[in-house]
């Protein structure tokens, strides 16, 4: 019924910049939550950012002062800049909404498809 969909990824060298965006689509009824997770290989998935309806974003001292997220509400949309990036960036980054839709109380949690980021030294 909630589908997210990435775009933006690709390769950039250390040092460049790429904007991520995530788009909800489906019977949406309200998104109160967002936040971008990366998963390098061999990794475990971790968080890079993340922001409630409402409250100031929060991201882990490794994404930082380069990291930023921003969401559009109109648009069901979120977005992830990233600057400075660095060798270690490199991962496929997800997606990460909850969301309630129209008809249920019930929060879903959704999972988009995720994008590829691969920063070259």
């Amino acid at each position: 019924q909630v589908q997210l969909v990435e775009s933006g990824g690709g390769l950039v060298q250390a040092g460049g910049s790429l904007r991520l965006s995530c788009v909800a689509s489906g019977n949406i009824r309200e998104i109160d939550y967002w936040a971008w997770f990366r998963q390098a290989p061999g990794k475990q998935r971790e968080l890079v950012a993340s922001i409630f309806t409402g409250a100031s974003a929060y991201y882990p001292d490794a994404a930082k002062g380069r990291f930023t997220v921003s969401k559009d509400n109109t648009r069901n949309t979120v977005y992830l800049q990233m600057s400075a990036l660095k060798p270690e960036d490199t991962a496929v980054y997800y997606c990460n909404s909850h969301i309630f839709i129209w008809g249920s109380s019930t929060k879903h949690e959704v999972w988009g498809q995720g994008t590829q980021v691969t920063v070259s030294s």
